[in-house]
């Protein structure tokens, strides 16, 4: 059955340009919280920190925080991209990520060549390749731009590409960063379409986000990061906070 479940889960970088002692030391002394220096004596910044929850079928989770929470990093990390470096995760189930849609394309080969090499990676036979090409390309709405290098395409052609190859198949768990949307009017309310498709066909979904209606709207849990660390963890309703609204320009606070 399809589950997440973290226990202690830890993410660190390290700072492999710090090399002067007199930096290193003057970094951690003003930021002793996330910041350390490692066996190998070099600066690590630890991204997560003691993450522990369980994420179970049915459950769509928001995970909310500012800028540089880790929001993204435990994502990433839930994909396989990150690898943990202390505790134990364990993620069952299919997983598709929305977290960068482009990760992965060949710029110099074709369209239909990127989506030929998806489908061989997803163990595809050349029937199913070929049908999900014409898919993406139907909905993509590529045309003839569909074997042309992708590197020639505009940024929008792109984005279209990406986004149709990342949700041509549903998950049993997605994990998506923001709401990504992107491209004209039609081809947004047909994402926005796909999008809700997918979300509701998914076991488990996982959501990094700022926009509080998107969490209130598509999630039934929330998780609060800070510093990486997590800082409430229920319903939306109780862990999602909307921001206040900005005074007018001269007016004290």
């Amino acid at each position: 059955m399809p589950h997440i479940r973290a226990e202690g889960l830890a993410v660190e970088f390290p700072l492999y340009h710090v090399g002067a002692r007199s930096l290193k030391k003057r970094l951690l002394a003003r930021t002793p919280l996330r910041l350390r220096q490692d066996e190998s004596n070099r600066v690590v910044v630890a991204a997560l920190r003691d993450l522990s929850f369980v994420i179970n079928r049915g459950e769509r989770v928001a995970l909310v925080g500012g800028n540089g929470a880790g929001k993204t990093t435990l994502l990433r990390t839930l994909a396989g991209i990150y690898e943990p470096v202390a505790g134990r995760l364990e993620v069952a189930g299919s997983v598709g990520s929305l977290i960068d849609p482009a990760a992965g394309m060949d710029q110099v080969s074709t369209g239909r060549e990127n989506i030929m090499l998806r489908a061989l990676f997803r163990g595809m036979d050349d029937a199913e390749a070929l049908e999900m090409a014409e898919e993406i390309g139907q909905f993509s709405g590529l045309g003839e731009f569909l074997d042309v290098p992708v590197r020639s395409y505009s940024a929008g052609m792109q984005v279209r590409l990406s986004f149709a190859m990342a949700t041509v198949i549903t998950p049993e768990v997605l994990l998506m960063d923001e709401w990504l949307l992107a491209g004209d009017a039609d081809f947004m309310q047909r994402a926005q379409e796909r999008l809700g498709r997918l979300v509701e066909g998914a076991d488990i979904m996982v959501l990094a986000t700022h926009n509080t209606k998107v969490a209130r709207e598509w999630c039934t849990r929330a998780i609060r990061l800070e510093a990486g660390r997590i800082v409430a963890d229920g319903p939306v309703e109780e862990v999602v906070v909307d921001s206040p609204p900005l005074a007018p320009l001269g007016v004290a606070g």
